[in-house]
């Protein structure tokens, strides 16, 4: 128990050192992240063709650029799709849109199968009728569920 009695006395003296200047800045950056993750959702939401979860979905492959392009693209987009999952993962302990996230992340990755978590997560009512919401709201059809 002795581990505890020190986990304790860290926390006691964290919050005796904390300061009005670091809550200021840590209260700034959370309402920053929070509002590029709702804007990145909403982007990647509006973005997202409306059959993307339907079988019949045919992916598009930009065979007309350059290998590297297309190659720094993969990369870039799947890195970015990393970032959102842990942001995600994340943010379903803390303030913040974590399932949303963790499912505009794994949009973005190119991972092998990820389809059926991605349409698990999607078909959740509450989710599919937010997302569905957004979509109306930007003039975009309804998303096409198999």
């Amino acid at each position: 128990m002795e581990w505890l009695s020190e986990v304790w006395n860290w926390i006691v003296q964290f919050w005796q050192t904390l300061t009005w200047s670091q809550i200021a800045w840590t209260t700034a950056f959370t309402l920053i992240t929070i509002l590029i993750s709702y804007g990145a959702i909403v982007i990647g939401i509006i973005k997202i063709p409306a059959d993307y979860f339907s079988a019949t979905y045919a992916k598009e492959i930009r065979a007309d650029q350059h290998f590297s392009i297309r190659w720094t693209a993969l990369i870039a987009k799947n890195l970015i799709g990393f970032v959102m999952i842990i942001a995600g993962i994340i943010m379903l302990f803390t303030p913040g849109p974590g399932v949303p996230t963790i499912l505009l992340g794994l949009i973005m990755m190119d991972i092998p199968g990820k389809r059926p978590l991605e349409a698990r997560l999607i078909r959740r009512p509450m989710v599919l009728a937010a997302v569905n919401d957004l979509r109306a709201r930007y003039k975009k059809p309804p998303l096409v569920m198999d």
